[in-house]
C-alpha cells in the first residue's frame, strides 16, 4: 500500500500519488492524524473547501491478520469540531487496501453538491454523476450499487443525513455478503462526505493483488499466534455466542447503562434487551436469523448477529450493545424487536445510533414524545429522512437539539453524544471521555475491560487506566483490526512488532509500535489545539459532576487539574 488517491470535489481532477517515506509508516488512524496536521488548515469550516475527507487504510489491511481490513475515516468534525477518526468492518478495507491505496483524499468541494459515486479500480479512478440515487436510503443505495457494479466490490455510502449535511451522519458499507449494513458512525463523517457532493465509493479489486509481504512465514506464523490467543480467550466464546449485546447485563449489573437520558445506570427492562435474550430470540426465531457472523473476512471472533421478526424475517443486520443502549433503555424502550426497527431506520437514513439516541433521549426529557414511546422515536427518525425541522434538529446530534429543546443535561464531550457507558461509574472511561482528541467515544480508551481488576468506581488509577487504553486503541485503529483483539497484545505485546516486521521488513520492537500510538495522539491534540478545541478546556458535562447516578449514587469525581496531567504519566516499559 504505497499510493494516495486525491481526488478534488470541485474541479473533478484525480490524481494517484507515491505515498512519502515517512506516510509509509503511517496507517489508518495515525495517517489520518499526521495528514491533517501538516496539510490542512485547523481553524477550516467543516463543510468547507479546506476540510478533506481521508479514507485509511489500516497497515495490516492487506494481511491474512484476524479482522483486518477495517477502514478508518476521518475528517474535521462538524460536530466536535476538531479532528475526528470513525473506522468500520465490512467488504470495503480489504478490496481497497488489494488495490495498494494507502488513502483516498476527498478535497475541496463543490459549488452546488450533486450526487456523484467515485468509482476506483486497478490502475483508473472517475466520477461519475448519479443522480437516480440522490436522496435515496442506505440500503436502498447499496443493493443498486451491488447490482450495478457486482458483489464482488467494496461499497461506501451515505443516507439522506449526509446529503443533507445534518452532524450526526453516518457512512455506511456492507459485509462481503451484502446482508450486514456496517457504519464509521461518529463525528458526522457522512456530513462531511456529502459536503463533497459524494453519494457512494465503489472500490473494484478485480484484476488487482494484494502485496506481497516483506516475510510471508513469519507473518503466518504470528497471525496464528493471533488466533490461538483470541480463541484461548473466554471473551472470544462469549462474544461469539452473544455478540456485544453481551454486556448489557454486564453494564447494568454496574450501574453504567444509560437510562431516561442518562438519569439512571441501570434499567428495569435490561433483561428483556439483554444479550441472552437476543441470542435465544435469535435461535428461536430462525429464518433469517444469524449470530456468530464476522463483519470482516477472516474474523475467528464473529461477534455479528442477523436479527430477525417473529416470523424470520431480517429486521437488522448486526444488532450491537450501542444501539440497545442508547435507542434502547436510554429512551426507556424495552421492546428489543422496536429497538431493532429503530436501528433500521437509522442505518437507512444514514444516521449514527449513539448521536441520534442520545438526541431522542434529550428530546423525550423535552417532552417531544414520552419515554418509552417507540413509535414516536421512529416518527421521529423518520422525518430525519423527510428533512422536516423537528427531523434537521434531531438529526444535527445531541447538543444541538438540547439547545433548541432547552435541556440542561445533555450527555455529550466537546460536541459529541456520551456512548453507552456512563462515566460517573465507570471513571477511567470518563478520563477517555473528557481528555481523547475524540471527544466522547468508547472506542478510543473503553475502560470497561478493566471493571473486574480495578474498581470502576474508584478514582485511583484511573488516569493511567485512560492513557494505557488510548494508546492501545490508536495502534489498533492505525493497523485496522478491531478493538476486540486487543488481549493479544495485552498478553504478548512483541506480537504487534512481528506482526508489523513480518509485513514490512521493519526492524521495530513494542516501544516503536507504542510510540507510533503516542505519536498518532499527539498529532491529534496538537490540531485540535490549533483548532482551538484542545482538551485543557474539555470535561465530563457538568451534571454529571453534580447529580448522583442511582444506583450507585456516585458522580464523576476526577479534578481537571488531574486530568490534565494523563499526557505526562510514565507508564512500564513492558505494558502496552
Amino acid at each position: 500500500m504505497n499510493k494516495i488517491l486525491k481526488v478534488n470535489t470541485r474541479t473533478n481532477d484525480i490524481r494517484m500519488i507515491s505515498c512519502s517515506e515517512e506516510e509509509l509508516y503511517w496507517g489508518g488512524r495515525s495517517f489520518i492524524a499526521h495528514h491533517f496536521l501538516h496539510n490542512v488548515n485547523p481553524l477550516c469550516d467543516p463543510f468547507g473547501r479546506n476540510n478533506k475527507l481521508i479514507i485509511a487504510s489500516g497497515l495490516l489491511g492487506d494481511t491474512p491478520v484476524t479482522t483486518a481490513g477495517r477502514l478508518s475515516l476521518g475528517g474535521k468534525s462538524p460536530l466536535t469540531g476538531g479532528i475526528k477518526e470513525s473506522n468500520v468492518g465490512g467488504a470495503a478495507g480489504k478490496r481497497m487496501a488489494r488495490l495498494g491505496l494507502k488513502a483516498v483524499l476527498l478535497e475541496d468541494a463543490p459549488d452546488n453538491p450533486q450526487s456523484r459515486i467515485l468509482f476506483i479500480k486497478k490502475d483508473h479512478a472517475e466520477l461519475i454523476e448519479a443522480p437516480e440515487i440522490k436522496g435515496k436510503g442506505s440500503y436502498e443505495t447499496l443493493k443498486i450499487l451491488r447490482n450495478r457494479y457486482g458483489d464482488h466490490t467494496g461499497l461506501l455510502c451515505i443516507g439522506p443525513a449526509g446529503e443533507m449535511g445534518l452532524a450526526g451522519a453516518c457512512v455506511a458499507t456492507t459485509d462481503r455478503s451484502g446482508v450486514q449494513l456496517r457504519v464509521a458512525g461518529r463525528g458526522g463523517m457522512g456530513a462531511v462526505m456529502g459536503s463533497k457532493g459524494i453519494k457512494a465509493v465503489v472500490f473494484d479489486d478485480g484484476g488487482a493483488k494484494a502485496s506481497e509481504p516483506f516475510d510471508r512465514k513469519a507473518l503466518a506464523k504470528a497471525s496464528r499466534e493471533v488466533n490461538r490467543i483470541l480463541r484461548e480467550d473466554p471473551k472470544t466464546e462469549n462474544r461469539h455466542n452473544f455478540g456485544t449485546p453481551a454486556v448489557v447485563s454486564v453494564c447494568n449489573a454496574l450501574g453504567i447503562l444509560p437510562t431516561g437520558n442518562f438519569r439512571s445506570g441501570q434499567f428495569e427492562q435490561a433483561d428483556a434487551i439483554s444479550g441472552e435474550t437476543i441470542a435465544d430470540l435469535i435461535d428461536r426465531r430462525g429464518g433469517e436469523a444469524r449470530k456468530g457472523l464476522p463483519c470482516v473476512e477472516g474474523c475467528v471472533i464473529s461477534c455479528s448477529n442477523v436479527f430477525a421478526d417473529p416470523s424470520g424475517k431480517a429486521i437488522v443486520a448486526s444488532l450491537q450493545y450501542e444501539n440497545i443502549g442508547l435507542l434502547g433503555s436510554n429512551c426507556g424502550i424495552g421492546d428489543v424487536d422496536a429497538i431493532a426497527e429503530l436501528n433500521y431506520i437509522c442505518n437507512d437514513v444514514g444516521l449514527d445510533t449513539i448521536e441520534t439516541g442520545a438526541a431522542i433521549g434529550v428530546a423525550m426529557e423535552a417532552g417531544i414524545i414520552n419515554f418509552g414511546d417507540a413509535e414516536g422515536a421512529k416518527g421521529i427518525l423518520r422525518q430525519v429522512g423527510e428533512g422536516t425541522p423537528l427531523g434537521r434538529i434531531i438529526g444535527s446530534g445531541v447538543v444541538t437539539t438540547g439547545r433548541v429543546l432547552g435541556v440542561r443535561g445533555i450527555p455529550a464531550v466537546k460536541g459529541q453524544a456520551i456512548p453507552a457507558y456512563d462515566p460517573r461509574a465507570l471513571k477511567g472511561i470518563g478520563v477517555t471521555y473528557a481528555m481523547s482528541p475524540m471527544g466522547a467515544d468508547h472506542t478510543a480508551g473503553n475502560a470497561l475491560e478493566t471493571a473486574k481488576s480495578h474498581d470502576p468506581l474508584s478514582r485511583e488509577g484511573q488516569i493511567e487506566i485512560s492513557f494505557r487504553l488510548q494508546i492501545r486503541a490508536a495502534f489498533l485503529d492505525s493497523a485496522g483490526v478491531c478493538l476486540f483483539i486487543r488481549p493479544v497484545f495485552v498478553k504478548d505485546p512483541s506480537l504487534a512488532a512481528r506482526l508489523l516486521n513480518a509485513r514490512y521488513g521493519w526492524d521495530w520492537s513494542y516501544r516503536d509500535v507504542r510510540n507510533m500510538a503516542i505519536e498518532c495522539l499527539s498529532a491529534e491534540r496538537e490540531f485540535n489545539r490549533l483548532a482551538g478545541v484542545s482538551d485543557n478546556h474539555c470535561d465530563v458535562p457538568e451534571f454529571m459532576r453534580t447529580e448522583p447516578l442511582p444506583p450507585n449514587n456516585t458522580v464523576f469525581d476526577l479534578p481537571k487539574e488531574k486530568l490534565d496531567k494523563i499526557w505526562k504519566v510514565q507508564l512500564p516499559e513492558d505494558v502496552f
